[in-house]
């Protein structure tokens, strides 16, 4: 009896030693997943913006890792048709009220979302070295200006301000052969910047931009609609909470500060 007893014993302790060593070893746990989505926000934005965008690109995006802005810049008519024709869009940012109006007619911005965010003025442009001598948009039937530069006014806030200017001074037809058209008003500047055309018309931030050119005189507010910035969401956009937390940041203190660095009001 002892033996049995004995003989148990060893089976019960090898059986012990046999469940100690084949015990699984706890395997740690993978690491928690810190990393935020990464968003791509799409804004497509008048040309007027461009170097003011483009310093506010760098700085948002420091401040949310997650976040990467692509802008499509031009004139804000083609831009708005571009919309329309169903082009990927998270935000539009126009220079002209006119063609955000024509899309939250068509229910195609969130016009919750929707703000005036920067104003801007006209002025009449020359190149540095140009020596034409006029001090005022009325003295624009001079002899020596052989061709005028703006933006197309059917596609161009910058070129229908330019047309109502003129129009409000008596001038656009008698000076309608000399004008030469841009696409956008970065295209007038060129235009003046280079040499193609004796003057320009384009907004105040575009001349603060140009080492190039010189203004000549400014428009009175009263020849012609005010120049205001509306912003908004698109209304197809992938990611409408990323694309109002752009628009607020555009119009707090920070985005403020940078649009007035480069002459907008």
């Amino acid at each position: 009896m002892k033996k049995h007893w004995l003989a148990l014993l060893a089976a019960f302790c090898l059986m012990l030693t046999a469940c100690s060593t084949t015990q699984t070893t706890p395997q740690a746990s993978e690491p928690a997943k810190t990393d935020a989505p990464k968003v791509e926000l799409m804004i497509s934005a008048a040309a007027s913006l461009t170097d003011a965008l483009n310093e506010l690109k760098t700085q948002y995006e420091t401040e949310h890792p997650g976040t990467t802005l692509t802008f499509n810049f031009g004139g804000s008519g083609k831009l708005a048709t571009q919309i329309t024709q169903g082009a990927p869009s998270d935000v539009f940012l126009s220079a002209s009220k006119k063609d955000m109006d024509g899309l939250e007619e068509q229910n195609l911005i969130n016009k919750d979302s929707r703000q005036d965010f920067t104003k801007n003025s006209l002025v009449l442009i020359a190149g540095n070295t140009s020596s034409v001598a006029i001090t005022s948009f009325e003295e624009l039937n001079n002899a020596a200006i052989k061709h005028i530069a703006v933006g197309e006014p059917e596609t161009v806030p910058a070129g229908r301000y330019a047309k109502e200017t003129l129009d409000s001074l008596k001038l656009w037809d008698s000076l309608s052969a000399q004008m030469v058209f841009g696409s956008d008003v970065r295209q007038v500047l060129t235009f003046v910047e280079s040499g193609n055309a004796e003057v320009g018309i384009v907004y105040s931030s575009d001349a603060a931009a140009s080492k190039n050119v010189k203004v000549l005189a400014t428009a009175k507010p009263e020849w012609h609609k005010p120049i205001v910035y509306p912003g908004a969401v698109v209304s197809a956009s992938k990611n409408p909470e990323a694309a109002k937390a752009f628009l607020a940041y555009l119009t707090s203190d920070k985005g403020k500060a940078i649009l007035q660095k480069y002459g907008f009001q």
